[in-house]
């Protein structure tokens, strides 16, 4: 099978979308045997006016880079469309021009096309009303020209159900669980680790504030904030650190390597993040199968997470003294507590790895081109693996 992926920002790039790209299209070569390319854009959104090579192979995976302009958070891209001869199928990567350009030119290319929905686009409350008016109309009429409409969670199906009932599907985001697998610290610790993007809307300014609760109860908490930059640099967090009177507790690493993130990781017993939304919250999951305790913000995918792990903490803005108070009881506990407390975050992640997702997806593209390029449900084995990954999760609060 040929497969077009369309994503907006693919590798040298460094975020949850790129990962989820690059995943799935490795197990589809590597696993399914698919011919899978992807096309994105010629430039990284965090480093302005710099551009890359129009074609590369990134771990042998063929990539073609276009042109763009206008605005990061809606690039225009309309060159796309020579990019898709030979395709069997198109599967487009989150909700922006991709998503809107190829359902108003379907009459012309005439490809099945699969979408992902990755948290639709309300990460952050920027024009929060014209986003809203734009997802009830632009987005719903666009996704009637889609085959199927992939909700990589639970968060984004109940979303999309709104618009796009007839072809919606959910598939979880599949992770690399072995990225950092059982790397956390072996004994407790008072370190406390967030990693990804630098995004206004991670809420990393709550991170700092619940580090002043942590230290009123003991000095030597310390948290480390590593990623990429977003709406925020390093420098703007080593500023929050020092507003608050943290900085000294406090350490930033930028674009770390995956080896340091794993040496990070493993001084560390906690993974916070006090973010007002994800799609569906990858970094989490690679906390988990590390082997971290999970200390997250009340939102619905987080809040799964924590049921679904049967231990952790939840983060409300209001209650950050009693979070406090959790983590210092669970820092003090002995080793064979956070043993057990390890090997359940850990057992927890199992569910999420590329693989099932590759076959769910496979199974969903193998619908869709069954019906001849309109989405008519998967065979009865796909239907029993998709209930699978859609099963409600209890959201109830674990401490």
């Amino acid at each position: 099978m040929k497969v077009v992926h369309l994503v907006r920002q693919f590798s040298p790039g460094i975020g949850g979308l790129e990962d989820a790209v690059i995943n799935l299209v490795l197990r589809q070569r590597d696993r399914l045997g698919y011919n899978s390319r992807v096309v994105t854009l010629n430039g990284i959104f965090t480093q302005p006016g710099a551009r890359l090579p129009p074609t590369e192979h990134i771990n042998g995976i063929p990539v073609r880079r276009i042109s763009w302009s206008g605005s990061s958070r809606y690039p225009l891209a309309p060159a796309v469309l020579a990019q898709l001869s030979g395709a069997d199928l198109v599967h487009v990567h989150a909700v922006d021009f991709f998503f809107d350009w190829l359902a108003l030119t379907r009459p012309w290319h005439g490809k099945p096309l699969v979408a992902t929905t990755h948290g639709g686009f309300f990460h952050s409350g920027f024009a929060a009303g014209l986003k809203k008016v734009w997802f009830r109309t632009v987005t719903r009429a666009s996704c009637r020209a889609y085959d199927a409409i992939v909700a990589a969670s639970h968060a984004d199906a109940r979303m999309f159900a709104t618009i796009a009932p007839g072809n919606l599907v959910t598939v979880e985001n599949g992770v690399d669980i072995g990225k950092f697998a059982d790397a956390a610290a072996y004994q407790p610790t008072r370190h406390v680790v967030y990693f990804g993007r630098f995004a206004q809307h991670k809420r990393i300014d709550l991170l700092v504030r619940l580090l002043s609760e942590l230290r009123r109860l003991d000095p030597s908490w310390r948290l480390t904030v590593a990623g990429a930059r977003s709406d925020h640099s390093g420098e703007d967090i080593e500023r929050m650190a020092a507003a608050s009177g943290q900085a000294g507790a406090v350490s930033v690493l930028v674009n770390p390597s995956i080896a340091e993130l794993r040496g990070l990781i493993g001084q560390a017993s906690f993974f916070a993040s006090a973010s007002e939304h994800e799609g569906f919250g990858l970094a989490t999951v690679e906390a988990l199968a590390a082997g971290l305790i999970p200390v997250l913000s009340d939102i619905p995918s987080f809040s799964a997470f924590l049921s679904e792990a049967g231990c952790g903490v939840m983060l409300r803005p209001s209650a950050l003294s009693a979070a406090a108070f959790t983590m210092e009881g669970l820092a003090g506990s002995g080793p064979n507590e956070i043993q057990a407390l390890r090997r359940r975050c850990i057992a927890a992640s199992a569910r999420y790895g590329w693989e099932g997702a590759a076959d769910r997806y496979a199974s969903v593209y193998r619908g869709v081109l069954r019906a001849g390029g309109r989405w008519m449900g998967p065979d009865h084995h796909a239907a029993s693996q998709i209930a699978a990954a859609s099963a409600p999760l209890s959201s109830k609060e674990v401490h």
